[in-house]
């Protein structure tokens, strides 16, 4: 099957309706595939072809700041054209702030077979990312944009949601104090509980609890009459309200409203409202349309949905939504490059539900059958992604073990081209992705497909992150760590340099922080277990064994030492 659409120009998910009604029952594809303000995606469903914000005064004394251009090699070490190596920078030339030194925060043993130097490496892009969130921020509402650096001014609420959570890592690294990150978290979830909830057309921020996709920045209202109310992009902010609920816990005024604030935005979200009559969730709905005929169901980043409206104690989820969910997993189930895994095409499905939530060691009635739990499924479906990149049907330019990398992103254009004797189909933001359901590519890269997997699998993932920075330099990574995507196959200029963007994303940038930190000190992860809404959650929707600590229902079947294997490679073709 192959299914080619474009949207107008502006427009995101909403205005892909009727072909949302057309695809997404069948790929299970949700928020990140009709993306960012600025979309205009094409879809190609194929099968596979084979087996500003207010400043930071500093914490501590400033190291000198890392130039991006000190580790770009020559040109004769990488087997690269010189040109594409010292082309001029797309992104702003100010360096960030310079990185606090060592010693903030605490860091455990997965750094074991990880080279000094890269572990340099997930640092600096920690902090730099980190940056992105704080300095991206309107200064009176607190909301983060969509995009940043843009003429673009929406606010998306998925990376508000990533914004909280960010903030107490930079408390926990010493990139900004405690009272900064209390301030600026206070500043957001004031602003988002005073949003008018009402069923208007522009005249609200939301209704029935639920968050418009996109918010103008400096009202918190609807950004435009073709944005949806997202069921999905809520559920990224409320991880994020849930991660601030647990995070700050002292006993002080301002600690104690960020708490009472986070239970009030919680507890208003009417997930049964949401509920289709077959007890799954719908992707969103709108005064001019009312709900989307369209729904989750099936591995992807919707599973936070579920655990979210299972946890919660207003409005709550039956467990029958869970099994709703899961009902398709069984097709999606088998063998794609060398990895047998629960597909599902782009990374970001992969990344969204794991930035917050620690699947290790735990497992629902459908891992118990399949002898793996979600984390591991995860981590199989990066190694297929390499193994993509080193098949390289498509012929894609410089895609190996090293550089790969599909998922949700910013793209050149949506043209065809001829580049390398062959005509090729580009195209600009697309939900990329490689799997048993569809394979979309055009060569183009996005880092945060590698920097979200790095919980996963940084053996992999960090190799594959040095890589491209040393390879691609100055093009790729600046004041905010890595751009959103680059395209070494699509070439301006004369074809002397490769396409790369000028922005960051925040739903990108997410990821890429909040995976690293899990990877160096699980404090995401381990936050979010301090939360009862997850922890109830995860246990109505069938979760035994690990953190949970109620393993004997289990029958002994699962256990933390699950993890003991996760730092070797997937077996090819294993089945579990």
């Amino acid at each position: 099957m192959k299914l080619d659409r474009c949207f107008p120009r502006g427009r995101g998910r909403s205005g892909a309706r009727t072909f949302l009604n057309m695809v997404l029952t069948v790929s299970g594809l949700g928020a990140a595939a009709f993306g960012a303000g600025n979309a205009s995606p094409v879809w190609a469903a194929t099968a596979q072809d084979t087996p500003a914000a207010s400043p930071v005064v500093p914490v501590v004394a400033a190291l000198p700041a890392v130039s991006a251009a000190t580790t770009v090699p020559a040109a004769s070490a990488v087997g690269q054209p010189a040109e594409q190596s010292v082309a001029h920078t797309a992104t702003p030339a100010a360096e960030p702030h310079p990185l606090p030194p060592g010693g903030m925060g605490h860091d455990r043993e997965s750094h074991r077979g990880i080279s000094a130097t890269d572990v340099a490496l997930m640092k600096d892009l920690e902090y730099r990312t980190f940056r992105w969130f704080w300095d991206a921020a309107d200064p009176v509402t607190g909301l983060v944009p969509d995009r940043y650096p843009s003429d673009q001014t929406q606010s998306s609420v998925a990376s508000v949601g990533f914004g909280l959570t960010a903030y107490g890592i930079g408390v926990t690294r010493g990139y900004v104090t405690r009272p900064q990150a209390v301030e600026r978290t206070l500043r957001v979830l004031r602003t988002m509980l005073r949003l008018p909830q009402n069923a208007t057309p522009m005249q609200a921020g939301g209704y029935h609890g639920f968050f418009y996709h996109f918010l103008d920045h400096r009202t918190g209202l609807r950004f435009n009459t073709d944005t949806e109310l997202s069921s999905i992009d809520t559920a990224l902010l409320m991880q994020g309200v849930l991660f601030a609920r647990s995070f700050y816990t002292q006993d002080t005024v301002s600690e104690r409203e960020i708490r009472d604030l986070a239970d009030t935005l919680f507890n208003r979200v009417d997930w049964r409202w949401m509920l289709r009559p077959d007890n799954r969730l719908s992707m969103g709905w709108s005064p001019e349309h009312g709900f989307l005929s369209n729904y989750w169901e099936g591995y992807s980043e919707g599973m936070m949905l579920y655990v979210l409206g299972l946890g919660a104690s207003h409005s709550a989820l039956e467990p029958v939504s869970w099994q709703a969910w899961l009902a398709t997993n069984d097709k999606r189930w088998g063998e794609s490059y060398g990895q047998t895994f629960l597909n599902f095409a782009p990374l970001f499905g992969h990344q969204y539900t794991h930035a917050w939530i620690d699947f290790r060691g735990i497992r629902d009635e459908w891992n118990r059958e399949k002898g793996l739990d979600y984390f591991e499924n995860s981590r199989r479906a990066v190694y297929a992604q390499r193994s993509y990149a080193q098949h390289n049907p498509g012929r894609w330019q410089d895609y190996g073990s090293d550089i790969w990398g599909l998922t949700a992103s910013d793209g050149p254009a949506d043209t065809v081209r001829h580049e390398g004797g062959q005509e090729r189909h580009f195209m600009a933001y697309s939900a990329r992705g490689v799997g048993r359901d569809y394979t979309l590519d055009d060569g183009t890269l996005a880092p945060t497909a590698a920097g979200g997997s790095v919980a996963f699998a940084p053996e992999i993932a960090i190799r594959a992150l040095r890589a491209m920075k040393d390879k691609y330099g100055m093009r790729i990574y600046g004041q905010y760590g890595f751009v959103d995507a680059f395209n070494p196959s699509y070439h301006d200029d004369g074809q002397k340099n490769f396409w790369a963007d000028n922005t960051y994303l925040g739903i990108d940038q997410g990821p890429i922080l909040l995976m690293i930190e899990n990877w160096r000190s699980g404090l995401v992860w381990n936050t979010m277990k301090r939360n009862p809404v997850i922890r109830q959650g995860l246990l109505r929707a069938g979760f035994t064994g690990g953190w949970l600590g109620n393993a004997a229902h289990d029958g002994g079947k699962t256990s933390v030492t699950g993890q003991h294997a996760r730092l070797s490679a997937p077996t090819a073709g294993n089945h579990a």
